[in-house]
């Protein structure tokens, strides 16, 4: 194989940048327990649509959330809890990884292809779940929620995990499994995944939907971003990845 078909063969993401809660691993179940707990306390009652609402939300935006349906406290006050009360959990049942996660981080620093979080919990969450993962799985570089002036569904925490990298978003592909975390990934200019575990993607813009991780590999996720990336220019930085095609 020669020539730009050969070139094209080749072409792997530049990076691959992973939102965290319910994509990487399964820990929201985890934050519903710290948020029925708040609501409890005041005798608010949390709608499914409210809850569906919740997921892969801004951590920000999800605070005054609660504030509107009536929880006396300040945004500050919300999320402390919260982060207390997810961290409190990690520890307690230890990390449950989505299917085929780990593996995926694993077999893309194998091929070379660095991997970066993009998550709207906290600083001090990403780090714990950072702690928790096995040898071999890594992120390069890591992007929290309360290091963001503007939340998921804006695309700007997608833009600054790609700057992180110094690579351009377009050559990067981004895996999510919310409604608000695909749109940001969608409007970044990323090839965008849906991988949707509590609530339907259906309608939502991404470029393809998975029903899981398991059984992906880079070689695999890099035929897929093949299939959807545009053009790459002559002055696109590349990536020094082995061949997947």
């Amino acid at each position: 194989m020669t020539g730009m078909s050969a070139i094209l063969s080749e072409r792997t993401p530049a990076a691959v940048l992973w939102d965290m809660d319910g994509t990487l691993i399964d820990s929201e179940p985890l934050w519903l327990d710290a948020e029925l707990a708040m609501l409890r306390r005041y005798g608010i009652e949390l709608t499914d649509e409210v809850r569906d609402g919740l997921v892969g939300s801004g951590l920000r935006a999800a605070a005054g959330v609660f504030q509107r349906l009536g929880v006396p406290l300040s945004t500050e006050e919300i999320i402390a809890e919260w982060t207390a009360g997810v961290i409190a959990g990690l520890r307690a049942a230890g990390p449950q990884w989505r299917p085929g996660a780990v593996e995926l981080l694993r077999s893309l620093a194998e091929a070379g292809i660095p991997s970066a979080l993009v998550t709207m919990a906290v600083r001090e969450i990403a780090d714990a779940v950072l702690a928790l993962l096995p040898e071999g799985a890594s992120f390069v570089a890591s992007i929290a929620g309360d290091e963001v002036s503007r939340e998921k569904p804006d695309p700007e925490p997608y833009l600054l995990g790609a700057g992180l990298l110094d690579v351009p978003i377009e050559e990067c592909l981004a895996l999510e499994d919310s409604g608000s975390g695909l749109r940001a990934a969608f409007a970044s200019g990323a090839v965008a995944i849906g991988i949707p575990n509590l609530v339907d993607l259906t309608g939502v813009p991404a470029h393809e939907l998975w029903d899981s991780l398991a059984d992906v590999d880079a070689d695999r996720l890099s035929q897929r971003f093949r299939a959807h990336a545009g053009p790459r220019s002559e002055t696109t930085p590349q990536t020094e990845t082995g061949d997947l095609a």
